[in-house]
């Protein structure tokens, strides 16, 4: 059986349940509009085969009209090989539905679960129709269901296969039968329905909407003038339609179907699930700023949509980014003019698809010189700026072409290529660049031309294809000779009036000629470690290990007057509980190295900066609640210090009987590691102490000015869905 992840305790457990979530789905179409065209589904409906009739078991109508609940008992046809049917011994299934309409508050919950083999099986759905909240003529539609199979014969994979099949074709189904009766109500003149009403004083009567009433029998009064006349409504006029492209988010924090479409692309029903879901998770653990839709899309591409491989990528990535501060490079990162004038490569237009365009005239390189000269961290940087700058030039072309576009073309020249190019040191660096781009910038490559391929490439091919994910492999086309002319050829990705002059084309191409670095720029042995240290030791985060029965504590000494203590740390392996403490004591590991200072700071390199001795509420006290931080999660906050002293910030491994501070725990923890106990978290971390008139934010939640947070959320998804509505 294919095994999912759901959430408990904020944390992802494998579990044999499978859930689906699905998008906001809007129609421009007033409430009772909708449920109009939702009540012609039954008894039964001719529209879905599957739905083979239904009958009501229990209905409840409040005095006012505004409450109506009906639960009904649903047969459905089963989709399945004869064979599991035979041994089943059903040809249908049996679920009950409990729909609450509220009138009044213009909602519709749907509820539903299976009685057919509910021992073996549990089939959980829960739907709701409401008004949007940003136009009242609108209603958002969303739905979510889990599938739990216990056992069923020794079919479990395939009964699985065969429910989340149908249940998304039912997805896709329900849709076009809310705007075929959509459709019929506007041919029968049904165009408008008054709104509920609360009933007059010791009135008997009830808005025509709760009684239950025959639609097809509608008085003349709920038809638009036209339609009594005679003539045919239009059915944009009245500004009726299935999910529209051009409708907004209904919620910052939830994902619309139009939305995706528009500026994802076409997904499945479970895809835009596993999207949805991976999403939340990430809006639960990192404070709202998460990447942008496009970028989780790219990791869930990547690992095939399994939410747990995408999530542990996805979260090794942004504490990357942040710990080298990736998402300021294009600000920060200038290439130097020797990379300028000898780096063969650059930005050339775009292809057919609408890609962006990067030529890379690898074979004009000189890539010992380069290595030589500027060395291999310099280059990676650069190829990180290409990169950054492949995600800009996507998301503008999105624009600019009405049509998602996720990738970039990139065309590789290697007329010249020769030995030298195997030179071990530059391979070296070719595979590590490799490696960093294939974790970092998963599924942006959208097409790889290799062209003029001599006799030597295939050992470089050799070389680093095993380094290269096999969806990207995919993406390679390679041409020798002059084989790239002609069909078949470039001109089948490439505009004719595009391609580079160099190429046969009459396009003039800016991209470096490239040549032979002058020995003379070598740089020493030396100067390339300065480089190493330069260009990726500068980070405001550490990083440390914990192990159990080893916390990692940092003491922070302040001596007088209030100030402001913060944090920024990720967690990227196994789960910690984080705690801060106060105590008037020097802690005896530092009381020989400690200085005094307004405000002083001492990293522990997993030392006990709490004396085994000390007794906690006498000795020291928690001034902080300790907080359980799951791998992948990323944690930001701050404390006002109000008495001078020691402030230790802990970190240690978490297991369901951690009791933070207590002396229970730090025995369970010694002798846990007394054992050789192998469990162990690494984390990176930022902090910093700021006095108290230098404080810039909110006092319960600080986001460091100084801290590395991701800008992939700078442009958010709402922010582009939202002003669709005003269009």
């Amino acid at each position: 059986m294919k095994f999912s992840f759901e959430r408990s305790d904020h944390r992802w457990e494998e579990a044999m349940v499978q859930k689906y979530q699905s998008p906001v789905r809007v129609y421009k179409s007033p409430f009772e509009l909708v449920m109009a065209a939702y009540e012609k589904r039954f008894p039964t409906c001719p529209l879905i085969p599957v739905f083979l009739g239904s009958i009501i078991l229990s209905e409840y109508k409040s005095k006012d009209g505004a409450l109506h609940i009906v639960e009904r008992s649903c047969k459905l046809s089963v989709d399945a090989p004869r064979l599991l049917k035979k041994i089943a011994g059903v040809e249908f299934v049996v679920f009950v539905q409990k729909n609450t309409l509220n009138w009044k508050d213009r909602m519709l919950l749907i509820e539903a679960h299976n009685e057919t083999f509910n021992n073996r099986v549990l089939v959980h759905e829960a739907c709701s129709y409401s008004v949007h909240p940003e136009n009242e003529d609108w209603t958002c539609f969303e739905q979510s269901a889990s599938l739990d199979i216990r056992s069923f014969f020794g079919f479990e994979s395939t009964v699985e296969k065969i429910a989340m099949r149908q249940y998304t074709a039912n997805i896709k189904k329900g849709k076009e039968v809310i705007d075929y009766y959509l459709n019929e109500l506007i041919s029968q003149g049904i165009t408008h329905i008054p709104r509920w009403k609360p009933p007059a004083f010791g009135s008997e009567k009830h808005s025509p909407q709760t009684a239950g009433f025959n639609w097809d029998s509608a008085p003349d009064c709920w038809r638009e003038p036209a339609a009594c006349s005679g003539h045919s409504a239009n059915r944009e006029q009245l500004g009726i339609s299935t999910p529209v492209a051009e409708a907004g988010t209904p919620d910052a924090d939830k994902l619309h179907a139009d939305y995706i479409e528009r500026y994802l692309g076409n997904l499945t029903p479970l895809q835009e699930s596993c999207l949805i879901q991976l999403r939340q998770w990430l809006q639960e653990t990192h404070k709202g700023k998460i990447p942008k839709d496009e970028h989780i899309l790219r990791f869930l591409r990547a690992r095939d949509f399994n939410i747990e491989r995408a999530r542990e990528m996805l979260c090794q990535s942004l504490s990357w980014r942040k710990q080298y501060q990736v998402d300021y490079i294009l600000e920060t990162w200038r290439a130097p003019s020797l990379l300028e004038e000898y780096y063969a490569g650059g930005w050339h237009y775009h292809d057919k698809d609408g890609r962006p365009l990067y030529i890379l005239r690898l074979g004009q390189m000189d890539t010992k010189g380069l290595v030589k000269a500027l060395g291999e961290e310099a280059l990676l940087r650069h190829v990180l700026s290409i990169n950054e700058e492949g995600q800009k030039r996507c998301e503008k072309n999105t624009q600019e072409f009405g049509r998602p576009i996720r990738t970039w073309t990139c065309l590789v020249d290697l007329e010249g290529l020769n030995m030298r190019h195997l030179w071990r040191p530059g391979v070296k660096a070719l595979l590590r660049i490799i490696e960093v781009v294939e974790a970092n910038y998963p599924e942006t490559l959208g097409r790889l031309l290799i062209i003029r391929a001599p006799r030597v490439f295939p050992v470089l091919w050799t070389l680093v294809s095993p380094f290269i994910n096999e969806n990207t492999r995919q993406k390679f086309l390679i041409y020798s000779g002059n084989n790239y002319q002609g069909a078949g050829g470039l001109i089948d990705y490439l505009d004719k009036e595009v391609i580079p002059d160099f190429l046969g084309g009459e396009c003039v191409c800016s991209v470096p000629e490239g040549g032979l670095v002058p020995k003379s720029l070598y740089q020493t042995e030396e100067a390339e470690i300065s480089d190493h240290i330069r260009l990726w030791t500068e980070t405001i985060y550490h990083s440390a290990c914990v192990l159990k029965g080893a916390p990692h504590e940092i003491g922070v000494e302040i001596l007088e007057g209030e100030s402001v203590i913060t944090w920024d740390f990720d967690i990227l392996r196994g789960d910690v509980l984080f705690s801060l403490f106060h105590s008037k004591r020097v802690p005896a590991s530092l009381h020989r190295e400690m200085a005094p200072m307004p405000a002083s700071t001492v990293a522990g390199s997993n030392a006990q900066l709490i004396d085994k001795g000390w007794v906690l509420g006498s000795d020291y006290s928690q001034v902080e609640t300790s907080l359980v931080c799951r791998e992948g999660e990323s944690v930001q906050g701050s404390h006002v210090t109000r008495w001078p002293g020691f402030y230790i910030l802990q970190w240690k491994v978490h297991s369901p009987s951690s009791c933070s501070g207590s002396s229970l725990a730090r025995v369970d923890d010694v002798l846990a590691s007394l054992q050789g106990s192998t469990h162990k978290c690494r984390l990176m971390y930022y902090f910093e102490v700021l006095a108290s008139e230098d404080f810039r934010g909110s006092m319960s939640s600080l986001e460091s000015c100084n801290s590395g947070f991701s800008q992939l959320s700078g442009v958010t998804t709402s922010s582009q869905s939202s002003s669709l509505v005003s269009r």
